[in-house]
């Protein structure tokens, strides 16, 4: 008999709530998974938070006081158990399931308990964007609905599989025993979605492919066979490509030098590395490459500097794939600008046509939203082309269900 949980997927930021409703079953394919709802609160905390929702057909948008991340969670279940929402109770969720960043040295598919929290607050340091808000709200709505479910699934889960060759710096051994210090990877639930759709869409085995997630955060993964074999995104989310807002990849040492010559700490360094580096730090706009964009078509040389070193890293990791995987049978773009810039695409390929790598630039630029999912490569080309909206939320959700069903076996 198939089994059918109702996991809710849960996206947070500092002051935000993002939420997606899964039905899921046992069943393969198409009939296994069904979205019966989404929606999210913006500006918690705030006198006035943005609550909305879109349940079947209708949406909804309302302004109300939603004090903290465990008020935010409440109202989302006051819709999804309204008359018009998809729940007869609370209840009926089998599970929370978070897209969880770094738990050091808790990774995978858990559950909330306060030995992860811990783990994910001896890290907060080199994922402060993320870990605090995290903690706080797993805290806040463990207290308030203590009887479901909370399911952490962390974006390093994914990387387990990379070779230390690729995973490791060349750090003295007890940094690596001692202190965790290695290239963890991120973004793995929007790899492993690709990774499953790339096995799906191309016929070549063993599967060559690179991943490029592409957005307010970016990194590419080097993909064998649907495992990842490696990541540009290392010990930290601020590591790997420039990133809107944070810096990339960078020598350590150059912290002493801007040290000793403004007198300011390390810990404010930091800061503005993670904060006003990357894309909006290079270019002197923003980090949005959707404004970049414009920028460079107004003339700015900065965005247009901004936009090289961006593309520049991406064809950097992505020739480095090539070499490690031994040729290449698949690129993927995704995320925000991978799936909706077509001038950054174009700029990643331009050039390859010597290593199996042809655009068709006509439908690179189509804005063909009825066929989101396409292959982009022209037809001389070896390596095919895919842009591919990822769906991290759907990954999450299948990884709680297999959770349970597998305590379910062992009688938990």
């Amino acid at each position: 008999m198939d089994r059918c949980m109702k996991i809710l997927v849960a996206n947070l930021g500092s002051t935000s709530f993002k939420y997606r409703l899964f039905n899921l079953t046992d069943q393969p394919g198409v009939g296994g998974k069904r979205e019966l709802a989404r929606g999210g609160v913006e500006r918690i905390g705030a006198e006035s938070s943005r609550v909305y929702a879109t349940l079947g057909d209708e949406k909804f948008d309302s302004i109300q006081n939603v004090p903290d991340h465990a008020a935010a969670l409440e109202a989302a279940l006051g819709q999804l158990s309204s008359e018009r929402g998809p729940l007869q109770a609370i209840e009926e969720v089998a599970a929370i399931g978070f897209k969880a960043v770094h738990g050091g040295r808790v990774t995978g598919v858990v559950r909330v308990s306060s030995e992860v929290l811990e783990a994910m607050e001896e890290v907060s340091a080199i994922a402060p964007a993320h870990n605090p808000p995290y903690v706080r709200a797993m805290r806040l709505i463990q207290e308030k609905f203590p009887t479901i479910p909370l399911i952490a699934a962390f974006e390093t889960g994914f990387h387990q599989t990379i070779p230390d060759r690729n995973a490791l710096y060349a750090v003295p051994w007890e940094w690596v025993e001692k202190y965790g210090v290695r290239r963890w990877g991120f973004h793995g639930a929007s790899h492993q979605f690709v990774a499953q759709r790339l096995e799906s869409l191309v016929s070549a085995r063993p599967l060559r492919a690179i991943s490029c997630h592409l957005g307010g955060s970016s990194s590419v993964c080097w993909l064998h066979d649907g495992k990842s074999v490696g990541c540009s995104l290392g010990m930290s989310p601020q590591s790997g490509l420039p990133h809107n807002n944070r810096v990339g990849d960078f020598d350590a040492f150059s912290l002493v030098q801007v040290a000793r010559a403004t007198g300011r700490t390390f810990d404010e360094l930091f800061v503005e590395l993670g904060t006003k580096g990357g894309l909006a730090g290079l270019s002197g706009t923003s980090g949005d490459m959707r404004d970049l964009e414009a920028a460079v078509l107004a003339g700015n040389d900065r965005a247009h500097i901004a936009i090289d070193v961006f593309v520049s890293s991406i064809r950097h990791w992505i020739g480095a794939g090539m070499v490690e995987l031994g040729g290449l049978d698949a690129i993927a773009f995704t995320g925000g600008i991978g799936e909706n810039s077509f001038r950054i695409r174009e700029q990643v390929c331009q050039g390859l046509d010597s290593l199996g790598i042809q655009m068709d630039v006509a439908a690179n630029a189509s804005n063909n939203s009825e066929i989101s999912e396409r292959n982009i490569a022209d037809r001389r080309g070896l390596v095919s082309l895919w842009i591919v909206p990822t769906n991290e939320e759907l990954i999450v959700a299948r990884q709680a269900f297999d959770l349970l069903i597998s305590e379910g076996r062992k009688g938990v």
